[in-house]
């Protein structure tokens, strides 16, 4: 059970009661008339042969408020793309898959490029800002939802309360974002707990008043995957290409609307996906590398902001963060051995000394490349520069799914 504290500057909607999910989904059935939802799934290949999303498709084949599933895909040949749609014929909704990698899409990208819209790789960031301009060229839906395909112990509870709040007739939310409890028989989350949050905390303390700090501290569960949002805030978000895609797209909210119209939400009582690795010799991969695209998309929000970055601020942002991570596991502990959960300090203060490296390598690609940017532009700006994108992308997305 939940507090009803309202903390930071965004409403949360907490979990008070253990609603049940058909009530919901009753409200969200009448409300769908008038509020059309598309859902987004970014998904590798890889995943349709692990037991979550099989999963995943059971819970969604019986729900009734959904308009139209769009799955981004990329990695696959030809032949996989086939088992793919051969895969999601299971759902009863109106769906597609766009194939990001395949010849038609490939063109498109090609396009793009030559008109100036820069995508510097393909990931979870392009895949979603490509299944927003489908949506948005299709013209269908009004709310967008999107959540991860690795979600072990997904019900359909997560996505109805996930959109309830942009659903609700009456509720003024442009924005949305999950929040969960990430527990087993240990604490989860480690880039969260152990990295972001201190990271944020230490930032306030240097950089003193910050209406955009405040406004990230609100969070509860900063880097959750899932999210909803309405079609006109998807048009005018640039949305980062790499590991940055969840800070990134709250540092876009936090500057395309005002903060009465933005919201969190208690999805699950304990979520649970796989868990992946700090590889410590190699910055390049895993969690180490996913902090330094995080650390990167903040430092260069933050510069955009006014604020001065320089050499001496990193050496004196390194300490800080270590010092306030270091008090965060001290915390932890406490938590740890109050609730009887398995808590290893000493993994736990590896990994933050590893995050270190991460802020460092970060401040460096800042300050050597201080204009550089992994953000893809908004979908206002495509169609500024080439018009008849939208017409592009529907024909390629459609030929792609007549193969089936």
């Amino acid at each position: 059970m939940s507090d009803f504290f309202q903390n930071g500057q965004i409403v949360t909607l907490h979990r008070l009661t253990d609603r049940s999910v058909e009530e919901l989904e009753k409200e969200l059935i009448e409300n769908a008339r008038k509020r059309l939802l598309a859902l987004i799934l970014p998904s590798l290949y890889s995943e349709l042969e692990t037991p979550a999303l099989p999963s995943i498709l059971q819970e969604l084949k019986e729900v009734r408020y959904v308009n139209e599933i769009i799955i981004t895909m990329y990695r696959m040949d030809t032949r996989q793309f086939k088992i793919a749609q051969e895969f999601f014929s299971i759902l009863p909704q109106h769906w597609r898959i766009i194939w990001n990698d395949g010849p038609r899409m490939k063109k498109l990208y090609k396009h793009l490029e030559n008109s100036g819209i820069e995508i510097s790789e393909q990931g979870k960031g392009s895949q979603t800002w490509m299944a927003f301009g489908y949506i948005l060229a299709t013209g269908v839906s009004d709310v967008i939802a999107l959540h991860d395909c690795d979600i072990r112990n997904y019900t359909r509870e997560l996505l109805a309360r996930l959109v309830y709040p942009m659903m609700h007739p009456t509720h003024p939310f442009e924005f949305c974002k999950g929040y969960y409890s990430r527990i087993s028989d240990r604490l989860h989350g480690r880039v969260t707990r152990l990295f972001v949050t201190p990271l944020i905390r230490s930032l306030q303390k240097i950089i003193g008043e910050s209406d955009f700090l405040n406004y990230l501290d609100s969070f509860r569960y900063i880097l959750a995957g899932e999210f909803s949002l309405s079609v006109e805030l998807a048009q005018q978000l640039r949305i980062a290409a790499d590991w940055g895609l969840e800070m990134g797209v709250l540092s876009e909210v936090h500057r395309n609307t005002v903060l009465h119209r933005i919201a969190q939400v208690d999805i699950a009582k304990v979520y649970e996906h796989k868990h992946q690795e700090i590889v410590y010799e190699d910055m390049t991969v895993g969690l180490l590398k996913m902090a330094t695209d995080i650390a990167k998309s903040l430092f260069r929000t933050l510069a955009a902001q006014g604020v001065i970055l320089t050499q001496e601020f990193f050496i004196t942002l390194r300490s800080t963060y270590l010092r306030t991570a270091r008090d965060f596991i001290s915390r932890y502990a406490m938590d740890a051995s109050l609730n009887g959960l398995t808590y290893d300090r000493h993994s736990e203060s590896r990994a933050a000394e590893s995050f270190v490296q991460s802020i460092v390598k970060a401040g460096q690609l800042l300050l050597e490349s201080p204009s550089e940017t992994s953000f893809i532009p908004s979908w206002n700006r495509v169609i500024d520069a080439e018009p008849r994108f939208f017409e592009m992308l529907i024909e390629a997305v459609e030929e792609d799914n007549l193969i089936h």
